[in-house]
């Protein structure tokens, strides 16, 4: 295989894998209490509790091809289903959720409203089409032998296994469910916020997986879906995310040069350099964000900028009046400002450290402003 083709694998089976989970994120939001959902335990997706008869195994598949009576993507969930380690008494459905079709000719149409007398003899007639040397050939096509591999159970194991069986066909795919998913959040969540809402969701349900189980209970379910619905439900405008973080090599490299990295230099402070870019780079990046009412929160910077400026010119002038090494008491400066609690303003009670450090950054940044933090007597 070409390493063209090794990617382009790899590729379906992420997207297939991602499809998977989304489902699961969908069946979270039916949690009732006591209930989870479980990822590649018994199978795809797996909603258990303490109700055996709502407890419910799903086979998540995306196919384009028609669901006809001899597609391997029936034959092959069944067979699975039968297979000794996996328990199906666990449960009181089973499904096969697949994006395809019904075939114009499948006999499989009027699956979910039939007896389970009748959907063993559905398969026993799609059976019985195979003719004697498919089924007796030392070679046979990979249907066959699933389709031998199910009907060589008995008709009590067959019905007792297929009244619980669903076809839920022509499902919704990967971009449908996430439209869906935005609409579902009309009313509640604002439109410039349900991407970074439902990234949020997303990230959670890939967070909970480990080595040894990927589970997401209602109890955990509930509570990051309510820590999103505060943070990005209908407000003046929503805050951006701001995370502490140092800058890169690549971007220490790139903004050496900026004014407020400059001033930095001044007072012989390179410890701080990495955290302060990173800083300036996070204000920067929120303010560029298109978040639920980002020109107020933009007009809120603006006006915090402006008391910031206000509050560092007053601890300057205290600073220049101590006694001692300039060089030093610049430092000092530096670090009494950057480490102090933020002030909060109307709108925007408790800003992040992150914010207001990156926006000190960014009005050093202007030189019209006059700032510096090199203190001269």
């Amino acid at each position: 295989m070409s390493a063209g083709q090794t990617k382009n694998v790899a590729l379906t089976t992420a997207l297939a894998f991602h499809y998977q989970m989304l489902i699961g994120l969908e069946k979270c939001f039916s949690l009732q209490e006591g209930q989870s959902v479980w990822f590649e335990t018994d199978g795809d997706v797996s909603l258990v509790g303490n109700d055996i008869e709502k407890a419910t195994q799903i086979e998540v598949k995306d196919y384009s091809k028609p669901l006809t009576d001899h597609h391997e993507n029936l034959w092959n969930t069944l067979k699975n289903w039968f297979d000794p380690k996996f328990e199906h008494k666990k449960y009181g459905t089973l499904v096969l959720h697949t994006t395809q079709p019904f075939g114009s000719t499948t006999r499989l149409k009027d699956w979910n409203i039939q007896e389970p007398v009748q959907r063993l003899k559905t398969l026993k007639d799609i059976y019985s089409e195979r003719k004697t040397e498919e089924l007796e050939t030392e070679n046979p096509k990979n249907i066959v032998k699933l389709q031998k591999m199910v009907m060589s159970k008995s008709d009590d194991q067959l019905q007792e296994l297929l009244t619980k069986v669903v076809l839920h066909v022509e499902a919704d795919n990967t971009e449908e469910l996430r439209k869906g998913f935005c609409r579902s959040l009309d009313g509640f969540i604002p439109k410039a916020n349900q991407q970074a809402f439902a990234e949020g969701m997303i990230g959670f349900v890939y967070e909970q997986a480990d080595k040894r189980s990927w589970v997401i209970d209602k109890g955990s379910f509930d509570q990051k879906r309510e820590f999103l619905t505060a943070r990005f439900g209908p407000s003046i405008f929503t805050v951006p995310t701001f995370i502490l973080r140092d800058a890169t090599d690549e971007e220490l490299e790139q903004h050496l040069d900026a004014h407020f990295v400059q001033k930095i230099n001044e007072i012989e402070y390179p410890d701080v350099l990495s955290e302060a870019i990173g800083n300036w780079l996070e204000l920067i990046n929120s303010l560029d964000e298109e978040l639920n009412g980002f020109p107020q929160f933009r007009n809120t910077a603006t006006r915090y900028r402006e008391q910031l400026i206000k509050t560092f010119n007053r601890k300057y002038s205290t600073a220049c009046r101590k006694s001692g090494c300039s060089l030093n008491n610049s430092k000092d400066l530096y670090d009494e400002f950057i480490s102090a609690e933020p002030f909060g303003v109307e709108g925007y009670e408790n800003p992040d450290f992150v914010f207001r450090n990156g926006l000190i950054h960014e009005a050093m940044d202007d030189n019209n402003n006059n700032l510096k933090w090199k203190i001269v007597k």
